[in-house]
């Protein structure tokens, strides 16, 4: 039986959906301030292997897991729907097929308990004072 990772044509598309993937985020005017910092290509390589190995590849990650990557992060749900809507739009940009786009994104999903915070105050009962919390509220909208 083929991996989800051999059905979508391995770490050459991995690759491309996550170049196409962080290129949305990092230019997002939200999305983007959680990365100020961060190297892109660090981040999808990362990105890429942590899928892999959630695909069934026969890849170590040996990276932080969603939790302890995010802890630090207020994320809501508005802002995970919204990195989600942008990792749909990169899977069909690279042409993966529906069903195996379906697929992904349930993988995706799986990890909302672990990386969205359900309210701030849980959030700060989560963290250490200590911790340098990053909170990025929505942007206002510009008026026309």
């Amino acid at each position: 039986m083929t991996t989800l990772f051999e059905q979508v044509g391995g770490l050459p598309v991995l690759e491309r959906v996550h170049k196409l993937f962080y290129d949305k985020v990092y230019t997002h005017e939200w999305l983007g301030q959680f990365f100020i910092g961060h190297d892109q290509a660090s981040i999808e390589r990362r990105q890429t292997l942590f899928m892999a190995e959630k695909m069934g590849a026969d890849i170590d990650y040996w990276g932080k897991q969603p939790q302890m990557a995010h802890r630090q992060l207020y994320i809501t749900r508005e802002l995970f729907d919204l990195r989600h809507e942008l990792l749909a739009e990169s899977l069909h940009e690279a042409g993966i097929d529906e069903g195996l786009i379906d697929r992904w994104l349930e993988i995706d999903n799986a990890f909302i308990p672990v990386v969205v915070k359900d309210s701030i105050e849980s959030f700060y009962r989560t963290t250490f004072p200590y911790e340098k919390r990053i909170i990025i509220p929505r942007p206002e909208k510009k008026d026309a």
